[in-house]
């Protein structure tokens, strides 16, 4: 058998002019090759699927190419994929276990995202930031709880981050911001946790390891230790880049990836059926109750995934046709998320096996079961056309007690 192709890779349409195909990339970073196979060979990717054979393969490359002679075509279809680690074979295994050996026994949380979202270079940087927002902007503790924020990339949504970050307060001295991202390629109800300092261009950022000890101790069996997502995972990465914009490196984070709740939106229930869950959900309540003079929550949550891109048959424009009827239903989840209504936001993600691939429904839920007192505002909602067929909704949302 032809051994299966990953299922956590990009798969895309090329948006390279001159090469166009079906584009194949890495997102977690096991190997850095980005290969575009042309149309007329896509269908032969219906083969990598861990139950068809090369004499399968070769009867579609016939078809497709019209030749009887295909074996080199073949061979090197089948190479390009397997020596890049995009098959789940052999090559892929040792690439992942040294991938995460190596990121496990790092001493740093290291930027991925630097010189793609936002500029590689400090000066550049510091440009890019001062035009998405001023430090000057914070005001007093008003007493906020936390905020939530987008974690697009921040060309495409600075107006919703500034929204949310222009309402934390000046005066940060001694606090600890739990972020709570969006965990795309982690464990479905698993927490990610690290130990790391979290490394940009503007610095390193120290986690509070007493938090994370304690978690890791009273709730295991809910977290993935030292979680190799975090090496990749953009949703907190652009959370501390505003962090450390606003304050300087010298803060401290709680950086925790949430996996989706998988289970409960498929199966039913809620996701703190699962004991493990609910240990987790509850440990981080306590500690939001007992720490809550110290602590300023930090979420990194995209709405909506709409259009090609995410497998829907139609394009649609940010704001137009269908997207006007998206509005409405995020804004009436979100409304339940600023009510401080759990299962009511939860109902409404379970809907329809949650339609609307809300990219943050379970960093959203997370939160309001940690912080039940919590009441919100939405500050600023956005759509955004991702490509020209493709839409992401975000809003910068501020929580009280």
């Amino acid at each position: 058998m032809i051994p299966a192709i990953r299922r956590d890779l990009d798969i895309m349409p090329s948006p390279v002019e001159d090469r166009p195909g079906i584009l194949i990339r890495d997102p977690m970073g096991y190997s850095s090759a980005v290969i575009i196979i042309p149309w007329e060979l896509a269908p032969c990717l219906d083969c990598f699927d861990g139950r068809h054979t090369e004499l399968d393969l070769r009867q579609i490359l016939v078809h497709q190419t019209g030749q009887l002679t295909v074996s080199d075509l073949q061979e090197q279809l089948m190479r390009a994929l397997s020596s890049n680690a995009f098959l789940e074979d052999e090559v892929y295994a040792a690439a992942r276990e040294t991938a995460q050996r190596e990121f496990a026994a790092a001493p740093t949380r290291v930027a991925a995202h630097d010189g793609s979202a936002y500029p590689e270079q400090p000066e550049e940087l510091h440009q890019t930031m001062r035009g998405y927002i001023d430090p000057a902007l914070l005001g007093e503790d008003t007493g906020i709880l936390g905020i939530a924020s987008p974690h697009v990339s921040p060309f495409g949504g600075w107006q919703s981050y500034l929204a949310a970050y222009r309402a934390l307060p000046r005066d940060v001295s001694g606090r600890t911001f739990v972020i709570l991202g969006t965990s795309h390629y982690g464990e479905p109800e698993k927490f990610g946790l690290t130990r790391k300092a979290f490394q940009t261009p503007l610095g390193s950022t120290a986690t509070d390891t007493d938090l994370v000890e304690r978690l890791l101790r009273l709730a295991p069996g809910a977290i993935t230790e030292e979680d190799y997502c975090h090496s990749v995972e953009h949703s907190i990465e652009f959370q501390v880049l505003f962090l450390q914009w606003l304050y300087g490196p010298d803060i401290r984070i709680l950086p925790i990836l949430c996996g989706a709740f998988v289970n409960s939106i498929y199966r039913g229930g809620k996701p703190e059926d699962n004991d493990a869950v609910a240990r987790f959900l509850g440990e981080l309540g306590r500690i939001g109750a007992e720490e809550k003079d110290r602590l300023l929550w930090v979420l990194g949550i995209d709405m909506a995934h709409i259009g090609k891109r995410y497998g829907d048959p139609h394009a649609v424009t940010a704001d137009q046709g269908f997207m006007t009827e998206i509005a409405l239903r995020d804004r009436d989840r979100a409304a339940r998320v600023t009510a401080g209504d759990a299962d009511g936001f939860w109902e409404r993600v379970q809907h329809n096996r949650d339609d609307l691939r809300w990219c943050g429904s379970s960093p959203l839920y997370t939160f309001l079961k940690a912080c039940p007192q919590a009441r919100g505002q939405v500050e600023r909602y956005e759509q955004w056309n991702i490509d020209d067929a493709s839409v992401v909704s975000f809003a910068g949302i501020t929580f009280h007690e």
